[in-house]
């Protein structure tokens, strides 16, 4: 089965939901285990995608600044 691609701002705003949903009220461990568990899926999908984005950046900043175009870059810091 092919599993559909993340859509990064949908699956936020879904685990946004659950966080949310958790702190307003008490928690039904019976009924709230598989939210728990989709949560933990959703967070670790975002995670493993802002780190594939963080890794492009890296990769295009190298590349941006092997070619002697660095003194354009912004300050990361600043």
């Amino acid at each position: 089965m092919a599993t559909k691609p993340l859509n990064f701002s949908e699956s936020y705003a879904e685990l946004e939901q659950i966080v949310a949903d958790f702190e307003s009220r008490d928690i039904d461990l019976e009924k709230d285990l598989p939210r728990f568990e989709r949560g933990l899926l959703l967070a670790s999908q975002l995670q493993k995608r802002l780190k594939q984005i963080e890794n492009k950046v890296v990769e295009i900043e190298k590349k941006f600044t092997a070619t002697g175009n660095d003194e354009s870059l912004p300050d990361a810091d600043a």
